[in-house]
């Protein structure tokens, strides 16, 4: 692989568990054992420069996981992520070369309401990181400053003067994505941005985080559960299920030919225009507890293809059909 080829963005391997277990006295006095939760399992990706990979899957599937390991507010039980080529844990852990990673990875959270410091004014807030990163140099400095990042996300220069109150839903969500601009990132880690606000406003959202994209090159790593903004904003897509990903291809590819059968009912699931007098299917059965995981596929007791190997072996994840994918049946042809 040349240079030119390299991923900006390489996750190999990455692994999260947490240890979830009751404090040590109440486990000895109810003889129960540690309870390990693995909440990231096998998740490897590559992003290119400039590109946008979108993970999906259901509540609880290990995605907001994922964002998180990937700007460094968890370390990894296993597994690496390589940034520009770099091991971004291991720089993460070190001063300087550290913080200079830290500028070129930033993070979009979820909820405009939790992530903005209501006692703050817009002014410092989206100022912080510029102070943070020695990255003005005065009061006047950092007001220009300020007044550009609001500017390039549809905001005024007035509206530094205001509080997070003062706005609503989408003009939040556009106050966070100045903040994570403020150190001129190349990377953004977006956690289900748009999914707090209404459908009208996160087409605004969306339109800004694609005009930023084209202008700036910057890559996403863009997390949902709604697959109709996945379809909008990706140019890959990877669907999470129970902490791995069970199939990563194309954004064409795989809503035109979907291989595993979550993503079949996941697809199958949407609202079509012209589909309004056909029943939708909605997505069979729950997601099991990922405390106690069923055994081999994880999927097998909601798959209807399931088999015997299903239920004792846990698939891996292979290149089948132009797609990586890890189910056994489309490993068999029997889907």
């Amino acid at each position: 692989m040349t240079a030119q080829e390299t991923p900006l963005v390489r996750a190999s391997d990455l692994a999260k568990t947490f240890d979830v277990s009751p404090p040590w006295l109440n486990r000895v006095l109810a003889g129960k054992p540690r309870q390990l939760l693995r909440a990231v399992d096998e998740v490897s990706f590559d992003i290119a420069k400039g590109q946008t990979l979108a993970l999906v899957g259901e509540s609880g599937c290990g995605k907001s996981t994922v964002a998180r390991l990937l700007v460094g507010l968890y370390e990894p039980t296993r597994g690496n992520f390589h940034f520009d080529g770099h091991n971004a844990h291991a720089v993460f852990r070190t001063g300087a070369e550290g913080r200079a990673l830290r500028k070129r990875i930033q993070m979009i959270f979820q909820d405009p309401y939790a992530s903005l410091n209501p006692r703050w004014m817009v002014e410092d807030i989206v100022g912080e990181p510029l102070k943070e990163h020695g990255l003005i140099s005065g009061a006047k400095e950092l007001g220009e400053r300020v007044a550009e990042l609001l500017h390039s996300v549809g905001l005024s220069a007035s509206d530094m003067v205001k509080y997070p109150h003062q706005f609503s839903g989408g003009q939040r969500q556009r106050i966070s994505i100045a903040r994570a601009l403020a150190t001129a990132p190349e990377f953004l880690v977006c956690d289900e941005p748009t999914s707090a606000l209404d459908v009208s406003v996160q087409a605004q959202v969306l339109n800004i985080m694609k005009s930023l994209q084209r202008e700036r090159g910057l890559t996403y790593l863009f997390i949902s559960h709604n697959l109709a903004v996945v379809r909008h904003v990706s140019d890959a897509v990877g669907v999470m299920y129970l902490g791995r990903v069970v199939e990563l291809a194309r954004k064409q590819q795989l809503f035109s030919t979907p291989q595993h059968p979550y993503t079949r009912m996941l697809l199958d699931a949407i609202p079509k225009m012209h589909d309004t007098g056909r029943a939708r299917t909605p997505v069979q059965g729950e997601v099991p507890n990922p405390l106690n995981p069923p055994s081999g596929c994880t999927f097998h007791p909601r798959c209807p293809h399931a088999n015997e190997r299903c239920r004792v072996e846990r698939p891996a994840l292979l290149s089948l059909r132009g797609v990586q994918v890890a189910c056994h049946g489309v490993e068999e042809g029997r889907i």
